[in-house]
């Protein structure tokens, strides 16, 4: 009787045995998860040709480093029409302010914050107009800009050093080249006015009237 017992238990091992080791087989391209498929095919990631250069061939860019995190951005002073400023700017501004002459940046209106918080000299550098100015006095180039914004808007700017805040140009291949603060947002005027997307729901349309 004992003899059939051990003779049980090892028909029954081997059907077990049997069973895992069959079931773990599985053909090329097959996965048992998610998990394992990523684990898989992400293997030889970093030794591919995959690049986003293709898309940034007619981009001017240039390189940033900010904490760690290198990549490129649009260059912004070849997008500004009438930079240097100091081609008109020939003078303090103090100086230039004058009933005889055409108030400059007439179709420009400041909606950024109170008008008691914030007017055109709190980014703009008076003595030096081809720069911006830190809340501090220091000089900020026209192509750091975002570092003007990340005073004030410091999670977005985090965000956007990692990658989740803002658009990516090209794709996510690398180089990584990421659009501005003021790629996106003017900076007189940075907030999205609310409309309807492309298509929507005219059921909830007809409800609401």
């Amino acid at each position: 009787m004992t003899c059939n017992k051990y003779i049980i238990r090892k028909i029954v091992c081997g059907f077990v045995f049997l069973i895992v080791f069959y079931s773990c087989k599985h053909g090329e391209g097959e996965y048992h998860g998610v998990i394992e498929k990523i684990e898989a095919e992400s293997e030889n990631y970093h030794g591919t040709s995959i690049s986003s250069e293709q898309y940034l061939e007619d981009i001017e860019t240039i390189e940033i480093s900010e904490d760690g995190h290198t990549f490129l951005i649009p260059d912004r002073k070849g997008q500004i029409k009438s930079y240097a400023c100091t081609e008109c700017h020939t003078q303090p501004l103090a100086k230039m302010e004058s009933k005889d002459v055409k108030k400059a940046h007439w179709d420009i209106k400041l909606n950024h914050a109170n008008e008691n918080i914030m007017n055109c000299v709190t980014c703009h550098n008076p003595d030096n107009m081809d720069n911006l100015k830190s809340l501090t006095g220091n000089d900020i180039d026209f192509n750091n800009s975002y570092n003007l914004c990340n005073q004030c808007h410091t999670k977005q700017f985090e965000d956007w050093k990692g990658g989740a805040h803002g658009k990516r140009i090209g794709g996510w291949a690398p180089p990584r080249a990421s659009l501005t603060c003021v790629n996106c947002h003017s900076p007189h005027k940075p907030h999205f006015e609310t409309r309807w997307p492309v298509r929507y729901n005219t059921q909830t349309v007809k409800e609401r009237d």
